[in-house]
């Protein structure tokens, strides 16, 4: 998501957020899904559809499975890469162009979990447009030089 905003100051700042699929685990936050970019997630997907299609092939044909118990099979097997795809850390850029003269300024941090980045990017584009910078210190944006 990309979003253009007009800061308290008069410049135009442009507010994105993208996933990570991949992170370097550090002894603060270790993760146990060491592999790189979007591997794991399509080697989890298949997974879950390998095990699905195994349980349906491997069902004798002379036993009744009623309707709630196949949606409740799924959702449970649903639950872990749904939870996965959802705590995935998401990188928040704030950038401007302007002055012409210097480089601009540009603010990145990392959040982890879908609404929790989409609630950050709303609060960045708030805070620009009242106060003219990204972040008053106390979220996880920090200035690159």
């Amino acid at each position: 998501m990309t979003r253009e905003v007009r800061a308290a100051d008069g410049r135009t700042w442009t507010v994105r957020r993208e996933i990570n699929w991949a992170k370097p685990a550090n002894a603060r936050e270790f993760e146990h899904d060491m592999a790189a970019g979007g591997i794991s997630g399509i080697v989890m997907l298949v997974l879950v559809i390998m095990m699905l299609l195994l349980i349906v092939f491997w069902t004798p044909a002379g036993v009744y499975i009623p309707g709630w118990l196949i949606w409740v099979f799924l959702g449970v097997l649903m639950v872990l890469p749904t939870q996965w795809a959802l705590a995935r850390p998401w990188t928040i850029v704030a950038a401007t162009h302007e002055p012409l003269e210097t480089s601009g300024e540009h603010w990145v941090g990392t959040v982890r979990g879908m609404m929790a980045s989409r609630h950050e990017t709303t609060r960045v584009a708030r805070h620009l447009a009242r106060h003219a910078v990204p972040d008053d210190g106390h979220g996880p944006l920090q200035p690159v030089y």
